[in-house]
């Protein structure tokens, strides 16, 4: 049932339509609608139901979407909109036929948006762009694999070349990319946590010792309080939802911490209740601070000093002495740092009132467990690190670690970045697991520091890294700096993508380059042994397995397993005592190394089978054990630094709408913020719009600016008049990645800064 060449009309963004004010409430049967309607249209009946029914279900296949954990109960419709999106962009029919490459030279393909890009269909066959052509040409799988393997081998070092990985890439696949990688002699495994969630890692693992959730999905519906700050599960993670719902129906009160207002965390419809389709639904929200871009962590600490005021005028009661003594240091500091801590300040920063934030003080005393739960409003900012520690301090102060209902929830925004990590994807993996890798492999592995994403580009653009190999996701469009990361990327020698899907990164090349096309999640993966599953880790530490359900859309295909392990044999062969063609045979030959490698894996082929799968230790949660230096959870002193916002200019974020996933377009809509058709505004609240003598509908050039003059624009972008904190606005991403330079990073993390981007707003002359 396969079709090709589907006709696909690009957003002109002069057509434009704002339809009004921001939504309020979200789901609902819209919410229905939007997932079925695409599906059916796409898929047709039976492969939309076949898949959709699949969907997250325990004999099914896990969303390739963002990484929710699934209940202990699973409803038939175990799906969000989006995942329900996601699963009809990865397993539609229509395919990419041999002729698509003749018809459309790479520089014209450049010049398409990411929606028309991925709305070409499956990619089903390996192409290659020759150094000087403008072409790719399909070549077979052995001809691809050895134009890699010859480069490879041809560099003066390994270290020249760099290994990227998606956060939709299995736990198998992620393994034995990361143990091809290490034997042929290299730590470059740079990946998409090192632009998303780096520094909830980095500030998790130097406080209590690990950088993960410390929490089960059965916590929400047992806190007293949950803290949502600087996320949307209304777009980014639907089904979170669901579990906010239950929350509230358990008494819990939630408070939203964010630039913007949100409509899922106004008000849910659920759409499986009758109250989500003929009533009003739950109100999420109980309060909702409009905080500035960059202000939370000035909010942070001023609720950990209301706490220790509290504590000082009526000692004994407040605090969690016990658990502090035991369990904690660092609380005569931390009292002693915030005992001067300017009020003045706090409000400068955060642009809320006294009475605002003495009532979330208020809330958080009253409470005995507590959640706060986190995405990428607090990791992407240059003290993002700083503020999760301070997320930290808070928690620890009433020993909300530890115990039923309470901990610190990191969100993740990828299916499966977590069990990569978990599985060895990082450029700094700790010598305990190198050394099991070693063991079990019989080889050495190098120990030096590979690159994160950022060094990469740095050392593509310098002339040092001259191979790129991504296993998934879309490098050149997720990025900062994107004119930056496009020079670096056309500075290699060779370019390398495995992906089901066209985007960005095919369209911007090294001087040679190739495409591997590969199988979705949704595909049944038979083998010669037979049909394989794949295991991927949700963001609360829960590791299940994902069976595929449909046929694959073309013969040939070969799954993320295949390709690693081909690649693999021809490069470093027996250098390390691998059986690389009996990994691809039989998936688990592969869990059965897992199991003797990755720490609390152990007997993973019998552990995945187990109904729902396992969850893995985490000291903090399971035991209050911290794994840090002192073998104590760390309260620290963190310098508050203000975001400063010059005369004239604005601090922009970075978003994404409702209608995309990281850099997938899936439509030129974002319903939810009342935008049809285009993507290319600006959100601006009425009275900056005043105060800069610009008007809603106007069109606008926006500036970065930054102190190396670079000038970084977006041109011709629509003024949407929004209710955005004062001094703030908002763009979307991948669009808005060209303004944040490649220097401008998180402290510790390296996480590009894309919610805290100094902009100026110019008038484009005759619009």
């Amino acid at each position: 049932m396969t079709r090709k060449n589907p006709q696909v009309e690009e957003a002109n963004e002069a057509d434009i339509e704002v339809t009004g004010h921001p939504k309020t409430w979200a789901a609902g049967v819209p919410g229905v609608y939007h997932s079925l309607e695409p599906a059916i249209k796409h898929m047709g009946p039976g492969r939309a139901g076949k898949t959709l029914l699949a969907l997250n279900q325990k004999d099914g296949f896990d969303c390739m979407s963002c990484a929710w954990p699934d209940p202990g109960h699973r409803k038939t419709f175990e799906f969000c909109e989006n995942g329900a999106k996601a699963v009809t962009w990865e397993a539609t029919p229509v395919v990419i036929g041999s002729e698509f490459w003749a018809e459309h030279p790479v520089s014209a393909l450049r010049e398409r948006s990411e929606y028309w890009l991925g709305m070409q269909g499956r990619l089903t066959e390996p192409v290659h762009k020759p150094a000087g052509e403008d072409h790719y040409r399909p070549v077979s799988w052995e001809q691809a694999f050895t134009i890699i393997a010859d480069k490879l081998k041809s560099l003066p070092s390994p270290d020249r070349a760099t290994f990227y990985t998606s956060g939709r890439t299995s736990n198998e696949a992620a393994f034995l990319y990361q143990l091809f990688v290490r034997a042929y002699g290299t730590n470059n495994l740079p990946d998409c946590s090192n632009m998303c969630h780096e520094s909830s890692g980095w500030a998790m693992g130097q406080t209590i010792g690990i950088g993960k959730a410390t929490i089960s999905y059965d916590d929400f519906a047992k806190a007293d309080l949950i803290i949502v700050m600087g996320q949307n599960p209304g777009t980014n993670h639907p089904r979170m939802l669901t579990a906010l719902e239950e929350a509230k129906e358990a008494g819990a009160a939630i408070v939203a911490v964010n630039p913007l207002p949100e409509a899922g965390l106004m008000r849910y419809k659920n759409p499986q209740k009758v109250k989500g389709i003929v009533g009003r639904g739950t109100q999420i929200a109980d309060q909702f601070l409009q905080v500035r871009i960059g202000g939370d962590m000035a909010l942070l600490q001023a609720i950990s000093k209301r706490v220790l005021d509290a504590e000082a005028a009526n000692p004994g009661t407040v605090l969690d002495h016990a658990f502090l003594a035991e369990h904690c240091q660092g609380l005569e500091e931390l009292r002693a740092h915030l005992a001067g801590l300017d009020e003045a300040a706090v409000l400068e920063a955060t642009g809320l009132r006294v009475e605002e934030i003495d009532e979330l003080a208020h809330r958080y005393l009253k409470a005995d467990k507590v959640i706060i739960t986190w995405a990428m409003g607090i990791t992407q900012h240059k003290k993002g690190v700083a503020t999760i520690k301070e997320i930290i301090n808070l928690l620890l102060l009433r020993g909300n670690i530890g115990k039923p209902g309470a901990g610190a929830s990191p969100i993740r925004g990828h299916s499966n970045v977590q069990g990569d990590r978990t599985m060895g994807i990082w450029e700094q993996m700790p010598p305990a697991f190198l050394d099991a890798l070693g063991e079990e492999f019989s080889f050495e592995p190098p120990r030096e520091h590979g690159v994160d994403a950022v060094e990469t580009i740095r050392q593509m653009r310098d002339g040092g890294i001259r191979v790129f190999l991504g296993l998934g996701g879309n490098f050149v469009g997720a990025m900062s700096d994107t004119d930056a990361g496009i020079a670096a990327m056309e500075n290699t020698e060779l370019s390398v993508q495995i992906s089901t899907k066209l985007n960005r990164s095919h369209t911007v090349t090294g001087a040679e380059a190739l495409i591997l096309p590969t199988m979705g999640r949704t595909e049944i993966d038979l083998q010669e042994s037979g049909p394989q599953f794949v295991s991927v880790e949700d963001t609360v530490c829960a590791v299940h397995a994902s069976h595929g359900t449909v046929e694959p859309v073309a013969p040939g295909l070969l799954s993320e397993v295949a390709i690693v392990s081909r690649l693999a044999n021809k490069v470093v062969g027996d250098s390390v005592q691998a059986d690389w063609a009996g990994f691809e045979k039989n998936y688990d030959l592969v869990r059965d190394h897992i199991s003797h490698v990755v720490n609390g894996c152990e007997d993973y082929n019998r552990k995945i089978r187990q109904d729902g799968g396992f969850v893995l230790p985490n000291g903090p949660r399971d035991s209050r054990t911290f794994n840090t230096p002192t073998g104590k959870a760390m309260l620290t002193v963190n310098e508050l630094e203000h975001v400063e916002r010059p005369a004239g200019t604005l601090i922009l974020q970075s978003m994404r709408s409702h209608d995309q996933f990281n850099t997938t377009i899936y439509g030129n809509n974002d319903r939810y913020r009342g935008i049809k058709k285009g993507r290319e505004v600006v959100f601006v609240s009425p009275a900056d719009l005043a105060e800069l003598g610009l008007s809603d509908g106007q069109h606008v050039d926006i500036h970065g600016v930054y102190k190396d003059n670079v000038d970084r624009v977006l041109r011709n972008f629509r003024v949407v008049s929004y209710p955005t904190a004062d001094g703030c606005a908002a763009a979307y991403y991948p669009e808005a990645n060209v303004l944040v330079p490649l220097e401008s990073v998180a402290e510790g993390s390296q996480t590009p800064v894309s919610k805290a981007i100094i902009v100026r707003l110019e008038p484009v002359a005759g619009a």
